[in-house]
């Protein structure tokens, strides 16, 4: 079976870094590169986080850096990330890994999105597992992209269901809610995988205590890091006894779209107000975009396990 050709977009905190190995371990993928934004850090640590995970996976996929900020021109907020990601984004793990700095791609994230997608007509699937501003500064450069993507599959929103960084809105959404405005309306082939599908597909931390019985390197990583990630749900929501896969739900409904029910909607977003980043269902729009709805959370959970064998 021909692999598809992806582009991950992402804001490197630890599901970002779980969602990483997913991709390049698939079998299905073809992971042309990888483009980073603000998001659960700065986007200089997400670039270098990236990088990180990649020389651990021994994987020489390309980073582009993109942007440094949201459409308003404002500080990112990376206050309740913070709580959940650590410090580095990466559990406060980086401080003891001794971490050589790769080479950095001079082009920026959104030439090389723009520059790939002519390139392969068509045939590429953008994964974006952070907030929107590197796909809507895109479209606002090079309008004709929104024709030549094949599919974008967006980690993001909370259609019907409470957010998380605000208790109306997802932390992507919130991140940048003018840029997702101008994606979600935009008329690209969007799939949008949020809190309504990702809350339920918590990794339990037996899993993770696999991944510890394994000595090497990168098992011990992994097992650190979402261990942090997990104590944060504890923090927030004691006894939830897992964490949610968020980004690597979006990376699985590219490798397989059965593992998702999906309903076409009009979404609006929120960029004004006491409800900035809300997501709901809008009665017009100007196009509908597939919203996840249900998901077989055993078998993606199996499959996600499976590939990545630590």
């Amino acid at each position: 079976m021909e692999k598809k050709k992806v582009i991950l977009d992402v804001d490197t905190g630890i599901d970002d870094a779980l969602a990483i190995a997913y991709a390049t371990k698939s079998k299905c993928l073809d992971l042309l590169g990888i483009t980073t934004c603000f998001g659960n850090v700065h986007v200089e640590d997400a670039t270098r986080n990236t990088q990180f995970v990649l020389q651990l996976l021994k994987e020489e996929t390309p980073v582009y850096q993109g942007s440094e900020r949201p459409l308003s021109g404002k500080e990112p907020y990376l206050e309740v990330a913070k709580k959940i990601h650590g410090n580095d984004g990466l559990g406060n793990h980086l401080q003891d890994k001794g971490y050589a700095q790769h080479h950095q791609e001079e082009k920026h994230a959104i030439d090389f999105v723009i520059d790939t997608v002519k390139t392969y007509p068509h045939e590429i699937t953008l994964i974006f597992v952070g907030p929107l501003t590197n796909l809507a500064r895109i479209i606002e450069k090079d309008p004709e992209i929104i024709h030549l993507v094949k599919e974008v599959v967006i980690m993001g929103g909370a259609v019907t269901v409470p957010g998380n960084v605000r208790s109306y809105a997802e932390a992507n959404i919130f991140s940048d809610p003018n840029a997702a405005k101008k994606v979600l309306q935009s008329s690209l082939p969007i799939t949008l995988v949020g809190l309504d599908v990702t809350m339920n597909t918590l990794l339990p931390r037996n899993s993770v205590d696999q991944w510890l019985k394994n000595e090497n390197e990168v098992s011990q990583f992994f097992a650190g890091i979402t261990n942090y990630y997990i104590d944060a749900y504890e923090n927030f929501q004691p006894g939830i006894g897992g964490c949610g896969l968020h980004d690597p739900l979006a990376v699985g409904v590219v490798i397989d779209p059965s593992f998702v029910e999906t309903k076409s909607m009009y979404i609006e977003v929120e960029t004004t107000g006491d409800m900035i980043g809300k997501t709901s269902v809008a009665t017009e729009g100007t196009s509908k975009i597939n919203v996840c709805l249900k998901v077989e959370e055993e078998r993606f959970l199996q499959h996600f396990m499976k590939t990545l064998e630590f």
